[in-house]
């Protein structure tokens, strides 16, 4: 985490609080943006089922109101319920509670729980509910929690920090032992932290497509040799019946004042708060003297009032480095992203001026107010036609999943689906062939129709299943069996293919050719482009890092880590075709970084592989669970 991520981390015990709704799993499983409504449907509608533990509507929609908040006051008002909705949000959010009352299950099998004491004094200790090192008080805690988004009343919060507990126990109890010796953490640091600097010329097998040409007998031997490349795959054939959720949300008329409720339930989304922007000297106090920091800090201050250039001196002297390089610009931020004695200071401040020296958990800073935007909320004209927009794809949503429930009733056989088709005024369709990653033909991309088709036997109905444009209720005409195709039938791909193997062979040739005068050559730049090629030069890399031209490149990256500093590579194979490199410049984790990171590191690559083996273990623990969701109700909820 940088310093200025570190400074803009959210100060409001609100967003530090809801992360304890399903604390295991906001850091284990998924991210936190996740919304919330569903006026319409019943709060005791079961959603799901895990191990008997159920997830109602009132639960769903709850943490999903809260996470929105969450959301928003790290993103501001930009992220819409549609767009939310296009994101598939309701679904992570379902996972999110499904694997906390998974967990849940399983800490009950292990007989793990968690004590009254244990809550009360998870809530003593945090931060949120302290004062001059001490407890609030039972009424200011309660206020507090009544202050939410939605409001919260006690019991509800204790239950929530009681089963972050119990998970946490859990997780504890099944991952504590791990452990890793300093010379793995020292390797994995390295390997991580390690820096090199390129300069890379690239051959790619594109650029040589066109100096190559494939006959048809190098078709025919290449096919011949090759002929499981080609296989096609298993593929099914499906009759559907659409419930179209466009289709409905034409109809649909909102009226102007569901419009303007929704407007003013919602004002915060349409409201930009002041922001200003701001450039900043600091000089950290961290492990030195901070009489002798704060007094430089007053010599920067005094060459700054005195007309010095501010955006110089805190590239000369800032140890915030990633504003530094940008003459110290945090460029526009709102209240609430900065640690509170910066904000303060700030957003008193006038354009033009610079303060006097600030103190903050991170040292001491001389701030300089570039701008100042003040807050402005968008009015409802403007916004109008959005909110039409969205009131209306919601309720054709609500209109569709209700609709699936009745149909779901009345379709229990194949020719149920033409009877209730016609009742409707709706018509079957055939989708023809598909295999089962590709779309299905009038559907587009439906993973959980595609997976049901390859599920079901001819003649086969299913229940209501969510596709992208709706919901879909099929039934299984044919299926076709995997099968090599004729080389006829695939001689464009198969041709296609062995260009681009000739193209690599080129590649490699030209990359031999090239390879010998880079190496011999003086000036690795000129004699490149002597040769009719470009070296390009990247920026300090670490392993993993996209290289230009080539991506992620493996082979390139182990050879330029083992390579001295000026030394020359031997042409390398990537997948796209070939390169040659130079090593310009290499930056080494120092023993000093190494002892001053080792614990820290440990923690966190420790925690990283504590996850992922709690995750791996979950994952199999819940196929002895009997997990039941109900896709309608979810719907509802979520709209």
């Amino acid at each position: 985490m940088t310093m200025l991520d570190r400074m803009r981390r959210h100060r409001d015990w609100l967003k530090w609080s809801l992360g304890l709704v399903c604390v295991a799993f906001v850091l284990f499983y998924i991210p936190d943006f996740l919304r919330g409504s569903g006026a319409d449907a019943a709060s005791g509608d079961t959603i799901a089922k895990v191990e008997g533990r159920e997830i109602t509507s009132g639960d769903f929609r709850r943490t999903y109101q809260a996470q929105l908040q969450a959301y928003r006051s790290a993103y501001g008002g930009n992220m819409s319920d549609q767009l939310l909705k296009q994101l598939g949000i309701e679904q992570q959010i379902l996972q999110q509670m499904v694997d906390e009352r998974a967990a849940l299950a399983e800490a009950d099998r292990l007989g793990i729980k968690v004590s009254d004491e244990e809550v009360r004094q998870r809530i003593f200790a945090m931060p949120a509910f302290q004062e001059n090192g001490g407890f609030i008080g039972e009424a200011r805690y309660q206020q507090l929690l009544r202050m939410q988004r939605p409001p919260m009343v006690a019991s509800e919060f204790e239950d929530n920090v009681r089963r972050g507990l119990s998970v946490e126990k859990l997780r504890g109890s099944l991952t504590d032992w791990l452990s890793v010796n300093d010379k793995d953490l020292e390797k994995e640091y390295r390997r991580r932290n390690d820096k090199v600097k390129l300069a890379v010329v690239s051959f790619t097998a594109d650029s040589f497509r066109t100096q190559v040409t494939a006959t048809d007998a190098e078709v025919a031997s290449y096919f011949d040799g090759h002929k499981n490349d080609f296989k096609i795959p298993e593929k099914r054939k499906i009759r559907y019946l659409l419930l179209d959720i466009d289709g409905l949300r034409a109809k649909v008329v909102v009226p102007a004042a569901d419009i303007e409720k929704e407007y003013n339930n919602n004002s915060e989304q349409y409201t930009t708060p002041e922001q200003v922007r701001a450039s900043h000297i600091l000089l950290k106090t961290e492990g030195k003297d901070d009489a002798t920091v704060k007094a430089k800090a007053q010599e920067l201050l005094k060459q700054a009032k005195a007309g010095a250039d501010f955006a110089e001196l805190a590239k000369k002297n800032s140890d915030d480095t990633d504003s530094a390089k940008n003459g110290g610009d945090l460029d526009y931020f709102g209240r609430g992203r900065m640690v509170a004695e910066f904000d303060q200071v700030v957003f008193a401040m006038t354009p033009g001026t610079t303060s006097d020296v600030v103190k903050t958990g991170f040292g001491y800073h001389i701030i300089k107010l570039v701008d100042k935007k003040n807050a402005t909320t968008r009015p409802l004209a403007e916004v109008r036609q959005q909110l039409n927009d969205q009131l209306a794809y919601q309720r054709a949503q609500t209109q569709a999943a209700d609709l699936a429930q009745n149909l779901g009733k009345q379709i229990t056989n194949a020719a149920d689906l033409d009877k209730v088709a016609k009742a409707q005024g709706l018509t079957v369709q055939e989708s023809g062939f598909f295999a089962k990653d590709e779309p299905i033909l009038g559907l587009g991309p439906s993973p959980e129709a595609a997976n049901k088709a390859f599920d079901m036997k001819p003649g086969d109905v299913s229940g209501a299943l969510r596709a992208s444009r709706g919901f879909v209720f099929e039934t299984l005409v044919s299926k076709q069996d995997p099968y090599v195709p004729k080389a006829e039938d695939v001689k464009d791909r198969v041709r296609d293919e062995v260009v681009k193997q000739k193209a690599k062979d080129v590649s490699r040739q030209k990359a031999a050719d090239v390879a010998a005068k880079l190496k011999s050559a003086t000036d690795f730049d000129k004699a490149a482009k002597a040769a009719g090629v470009e070296a390009k030069m990247t920026e300090l890399l670490t392993q993993d890092s996209p290289i230009p031209d080539l991506g992620v490149a493996p082979a390139v990256e182990e050879a330029a880590f083992k390579l001295a500093v000026g030394a020359v590579s031997d042409p390398i194979a990537t997948d796209n075709g070939t390169a040659v490199i130079k090593v310009l410049e290499k930056k080494e984790v120092t023993p000093e970084e190494w002892t001053s990171s080792k614990d820290r590191f440990r923690e966190e690559l420790l925690t990283d592989r504590r996850n992922r083996f709690f995750s791996a273990y979950m994952a199999k623990a819940k196929q002895k669970m009997k997990i039941e969701v109900n896709r309608e109700s979810l719907q509802r909820a979520a709209s």
